[in-house]
C-alpha cells in the first residue's frame, strides 16, 4: 500500500440545522465566505496540499454544490462575450482545479458513516478527510501538514488544536504524549485514547480534534465493526478509537489559525477577518468598520 494520500473526502450531507432558515433550501456547504462558499476553501487547500482527486459525500438537496463544481457552459460563454475575462479564468479554474465524484449519504448517521460510504471510491489506499465547517487559515495549508506527518510515520494523522478548558465538551478530545518531530516536542503526538465531547472535569487534555485527518483503509473495517451508538449514529471517533487497538495514531498541533464556521458567530468572524485581508476589499471595509465604533 502506497503512503501517498492522492484522495479526499468531503463529508457534506448534513442538515446545517445551526444556519435555518439559510440552510432550508441551500446547502450549509454553499454558504459565501465573502464570495467563495464554504466547501471551496476546503476544496482549495486540498489542491495545494497536493490532492486532487476529490469525492464528496452529499444527501437530498445538496445539488448546488455539484453544479458549483460542474461546467457551466451558458455562464461562460456570457462572460466570454463580454469579454469578463478575469471572471471567466476563475468560474472555470472551479471546474478544472479538482477531479470529483460523488456518493449519497441517505440518511445523516453521523461523521463516521459519511466516511464509510465513501469506502468504494477511496479503494484500498491511504485517505484524506476534510471538514468544510472548518476553515484553517495558514502559510502552509493544514492538510498538507498533516500529509507530512503522514508520510514520515505512514500512520493515520489527526489534526489538533489547543482549546479553553470550558469548551472541550464540543469537541472530540485526545489522550496523547509528545513525540519529537523535526519542529520540536509540542506539535507531534502519539494519541493514547480519544473521548468524544468530554465534560471538562474529565477531559484528558484540552487537545481538540478539528476537521481535518488522514486515515488509512483499516479504518473502514474499524467503523463497521464498532457500528452506531446510542443515538443510532457511526462516530469517526469510535472507529479511531477502535483502529488504535491494531497499531499508532498520531495527532499534529497544526500551524494556522481555525474558524469555526459551521457556527454563527464563528461565521462572521471568518467573513469579517478574511474580507480584510483582500486587497481588493480590506481598505475600504476596514475604513467602514472603524466608523462603527
Amino acid at each position: 500500500m502506497s503512503s501517498r494520500v492522492r484522495k479526499a473526502v468531503f463529508p457534506a450531507a448534513g442538515l446545517g440545522t445551526r444556519f435555518l432558515p439559510a440552510t432550508k433550501a441551500q446547502p450549509k456547504e454553499m454558504l459565501p465566505l465573502v464570495d467563495k462558499p464554504l466547501i471551496q476553501y476546503g476544496v482549495e487547500e486540498a489542491v495545494r496540499s497536493g490532492v486532487q482527486n476529490i469525492i464528496i459525500v452529499t444527501g437530498r438537496g445538496k445539488s448546488a454544490i455539484e453544479d458549483h463544481f460542474d461546467v457551466s457552459f451558458e455562464l461562460e460563454r456570457l462572460l466570454e462575450l463580454r469579454e469578463k475575462f478575469e471572471l471567466l479564468a476563475t468560474v472555470r479554474n472551479i471546474s478544472e482545479m479538482i477531479n470529483v465524484a460523488y456518493v449519497r449519504q441517505k440518511e445523516a448517521l453521523g461523521l463516521g458513516h459519511a466516511v464509510l460510504r465513501a469506502r468504494e471510491l477511496v479503494g484500498d489506499e491511504p485517505f484524506a478527510v476534510v471538514l468544510s465547517d472548518d476553515v484553517i487559515s495558514s502559510r502552509t495549508p493544514c492538510l498538507r501538514q498533516l500529509l507530512d506527518v503522514h508520510e514520515a510515520h505512514g500512520a493515520p494523522v489527526l489534526a489538533l488544536m489547543e482549546v479553553p478548558r470550558e469548551n472541550v465538551s464540543a469537541y472530540g478530545v485526545v489522550e496523547a504524549e509528545p513525540v519529537r518531530y523535526i519542529d520540536g516536542e509540542d506539535r507531534l503526538f502519539r494519541i493514547r485514547s480519544l473521548i468524544e465531547k468530554p465534560r471538562p472535569g474529565e477531559a484528558p487534555s484540552n487537545l481538540a480534534i478539528i476537521g481535518r485527518y488522514v486515515l488509512t483503509p483499516e479504518i473502514f473495517t474499524s467503523l463497521e465493526v464498532t457500528g452506531p451508538g446510542s443515538l443510532g449514529e457511526i462516530q469517526l471517533t469510535d472507529g479511531l478509537r477502535h483502529l488504535l487497538q491494531a497499531g499508532p495514531i498520531y495527532g499534529y498541533r497544526f500551524y494556522g489559525k481555525r474558524y469555526d464556521a459551521g457556527d454563527k458567530l464563528g461565521f462572521l468572524q471568518a467573513t469579517v477577518e478574511f474580507a480584510l485581508q483582500r486587497d481588493d476589499l480590506g481598505g475600504a471595509f476596514r475604513d467602514y468598520l472603524s466608523k462603527l465604533v
